[in-house]
Parts: structure tokens; C-alpha cells; sequence
């Protein structure tokens, strides 16, 4: 109100009341500062209200027009919302780069291990207890991750919380470019009486655009457009939700290796695939006793989690092939048993709808929608104790349900490596991480 009648005032050369207006206008909004609440004001600020009414009460005697207040607050309201809508869209895309950036510190590990790990002839090393990869009488897990710190967060979380160790097998898969370092940390840091398999994806190569829809698609033009050129429209002008899936992390192959899980590990009949932003806060053992009759697991929680909310149903191949209000489920925590999957070929499933699926007309990019297509009718519902998701964009989840949970899951971009991060959520993740490993403190990397 103020800052109309300064408006006013200016355009009928009241010098003196508009000098006034605006002095007590930006006196209040130094009293109010940053407070959300009224014990958070400056103690000034009850004064300076005062004050600002009696100059508004002075004002309003000298110039009230009625139709000339309504024009002058009907031009603030529009112009407000539109700086409203231009910080929403730049917060979003701020947000969207905060979170594919790596941090400085955990480019400074893998840099540091790597040199380690040829300077000081660790890659001469095999591989400890080659007996027990494939031995079906343990308990396997699959990780595929480039990020070395929260890999070993879920190994330590895991190991730390298992009975029985020396039964746990994790096979770490990761790219050419962190192989090195993530190999070199498990050989120095190895989880007590686990064993830990580390797997350079780039040796797998039966993996090959001839076999893999996502690598076909990635040689396509048209996506190399999509991602990876700058002629597309403004990033702050796509929105929150174009400007994410732009993301080209929604095409690596590490993301889309899950769906070939009977491929990578042929003499294994059942594996628990874990993502890297989960914690592991009790025993897993006992989830190897479901029996799952070849399902993936399914956590339905809230409207979120329904199909709609990954599938576009306005096309007939999703809207004649599936039930908008299904519950989804979430990667994160699964156990699946490869030797139903390979009878069902649910790996052919998601080939099919992965090409189907080129011009981006079914979804967009990403691993849970196809996940959802491919396992649809195929989910065997766990209690919910077992996964609590949300701990990556979610700060109003239950305190008991995170702590009671088997494992939660910081899904959604404030990652607990990130300075993002929901803070009262870090200390679940950050008690895992090693702090006085050497590394860790060389490269600074801290709770």
C-alpha cells in the first residue's frame, strides 16, 4: 500500500510524501527482515509500524482516489506475479544444476584413490573369495554407482546392521572412469568379513547397441539433439519438469543396467538391488525368505505413487495397457529372483516398450516409469516398514516411520552428499561415512 501511494504521490509532485512513504516503506522492511514468525521481528519493528501507519493514514487523507488505488495495486499484483513466476522458474533450474553437480570434494576422492591405486600396484590385486560370487547360498547384492562415498555408505550400513557378515556378497558395478577409485576403496577400506566384487561396466560387452535399447537410442540424432546441443529452447523457460528430464543421467547405462540383472550375474538365483541414496538401518537377511513368485517389490504410498504420475495416459498404448491409479513401487531396496525372471523374460518386456518409446511419447526419460511398464502385474507388496522413501525432497515425512524402517531412501534431488540436503535428514546417512578415513579427510569431505 505504501509503495502505491508513493506512486501516486510522485505522479502528483507531492515531493515531500513520497520522500516520506518510501523512507518508512524500506525502515518496515528492515524491521521484517527475514522473519517467518513474530518472535523471529526485530524488537524495532512494532515501532516502525506504528509509524508506517500514521504516514499511510496521512497519505490516504491527502490522495485517496479510490479507482486510482484499485489501478495502481491491480499493476503491482501483476507485475509481483510475474517476478513470483520468474524466480519459481529460476529457483527450479538452480535446483535442477545444484543437483547433477558433483561437489568438489567427491571429485577430489576418486581423483586421489585412482592415483593410489596404480602408484602403489593394487591393480596387479584379483579379486578376494572368488568362490563366493556365485554361490547361491549367500546373500547377493547388486550396486551400480559411480559415486564411491555413497556406495560404501550402503556397504557399511548394510554390513554394520547383517548377522552374519561373512554371508554377504556385493557386487559393485560402475563405469571405466571411477573403476580405479571404487576398487581401490573397498581393497583399503574392505567391510568386516563381507565381500565386496567391484565391475567395470565397460567390460560387459555383450552390453552393445545391438542388445541394448537405451544404447541405440543414445546413437540416435534426434536424442543427441535432445540432451546434448544448445539450440533448444531456454532452460528457464522449459519448466521444472522438462528442465529435470533433460538431465542425460536418465540415459546412463549404470541407471539401466537393473534391467539386465539375469545377464550380469547368469549363475545367481536371486539378488537384492540396492540404489546408492539409500541406508540400511536393520538386517536384511530376513527378506530372502519372501517368496516373491517372481515379483519386484512393490511401496505404494499416497497418490504420488500412482501411474499417472509417471505415464502419459492421453497415449492409447498406455492408456489401453495399464490403470492410472495402480501403485507403483520404487527402486531403491528390490529383491528379485532371476530365475523367474528369465522364464517370464521381463528383460524382453522392457526392450520392447524401451523402443516404443523413442520419440519420448510414452514417458519421459528416466528408469522407474519403464519400471512400472515392465513389472506391471508383476509386484509382490512387502510391508511398508521395510523401504521409506522421500528423504531427497520430502522435510515433513514421520520421524518414527524413517527410524523404524529397514531402509530409507533419499529419492529426489537433496542427496545427503549435497549441501541441498535436508539437514535434519543428513545424520541418518552421514554416521555411515568413515570420517577419519584418510581419504576422506584429505579431500575435506566431512558430516
Amino acid at each position: 500500500m505504501a509503495k502505491s501511494y508513493a506512486s501516486i504521490a510522485m505522479s502528483k509532485n507531492e515531493t515531500d510524501l513520497f520522500n516520506s512513504l518510501m523512507k518508512h516503506y524500506k525502515l518496515s522492511q528492515h524491521a521484517i527482515g527475514e522473519a517467518s514468525s513474530d518472535a523471529e521481528l526485530h524488537s524495532s519493528a512494532l515501532n516502525r509500524a506504528k509509524a508506517m501507519g500514521r504516514v499511510l493514514s496521512a497519505a490516504k487523507d491527502k490522495l485517496y482516489d479510490c479507482l486510482t488505488v484499485e489501478r495502481k495495486l491491480r499493476v503491482m499484483l501483476q507485475s509481483t506475479e510475474e517476478n513470483v513466476n520468474a524466480l519459481k522458474k529460476k529457483s527450479a533450474f538452480l535446483n535442477q544444476l545444484a543437483a547433477k553437480t558433483v561437489p568438489k570434494p567427491l571429485h577430489c576422492l576418486p581423483l586421489q584413490l585412482a592415483s593410489d591405486y596404480f602408484l602403489l600396484g593394487y591393480h596387479n590385486r584379483g579379486d578376494a573369495n572368488k568362490e563366493k560370487l556365485e554361490d547361491s547360498s549367500l546373500f547377493h547384492y547388486a550396486i551400480f554407482s559411480d559415486n564411491v562415498i555413497a556406495t560404501s555408505v550402503v556397504v557399511n550400513s548394510t554390513v554394520l546392521h547383517a548377522k552374519e557378515p561373512n554371508k554377504h556378497v556385493f557386487h559393485v558395478v560402475t563405469d571405466k572412469l571411477n573403476y580405479a577409485a571404487m576398487r581401490m576403496w573397498f581393497i583399503v577400506n574392505p567391510p568386516a568379513g563381507a565381500t565386496v566384487q567391484v565391475e567395470n561396466i565397460d567390460d560387459f560387452k555383450w552390453l552393445n547397441s545391438s542388445s541394448c535399447s537405451v544404447l541405440r537410442q543414445l546413437e540416435s540424432a534426434r536424442l543427441q539433439e535432445y540432451y546434448f546441443k544448445a539450440n533448444h529452447p531456454s532452460s528457464l523457460s522449459m519448466g521444472s519438469d522438462s528442465l529435470k528430464y533433460r538431465n542425460p543421467k536418465y540415459l546412463s547405462l549404470l541407471n539401466h543396467l537393473r534391467f539386465y540383472l539375469p545377464d550380469v550375474y547368469p549363475k545367481l538365483d536371486k539378488i537384492l538391488f540396492l540404489d546408492d541414496d539409500i541406508v540400511v538401518q536393520k538386517d536384511l537377511t530376513p527378506i530372502w525368505s519372501v517368496d516373491l513368485q517372481g515379483n519386484a517389490v512393490e511401496t505404494c504410498k499416497e497418490s504420488f505413487h500412482r501411474y499417472d504420475k509417471y505415464l502419459n495416459f492421453s497415449n492409447p498404448l498406455i492408456s489401453d495397457n495399464f490403470d492410472s491409479n495402480a501403485c507403483g513401487w520404487a527402486f531403491g531396496m528390490n529383491i528379485f529372483d532371476l530365475k523367474e525372471w528369465r522364464k517370464r523374460n521381463i528383460t524382453g518386456i522392457y526392450h520392447r516398450w524401451q523402443d516404443m518409446n523413442e520419440d519420448r511419447t510414452l514417458w519421459k526419460l528416466g528408469t522407474l516409469p519403464p519400471g512400472l511398464i515392465t513389472f506391471y502385474n508383476l509386484t509382490y507388496p512387502l510391508d511398508r516398514g521395510w523401504h521409506a522413501l522421500g528423504l531427497g525432497y520430502d522435510p515433513a515425512l514421520n520421524k518414527t516411520a524413517i527410524e523404524n524402517a529397514a531402509v530409507i531412501h533419499y529419492n529426489g534431488n537433496y542427496k545427503p552428499w549435497l549441501d541441498l540436503a535436508i539437514s535434519k535428514y543428513k545424520a541418518y546417512w552421514s554416521r555411515y561415512v568413515m570420517s577419519d578415513n584418510p581419504y576422506l579427510q584429505l579431500c575435506k569431505i566431512s558430516e
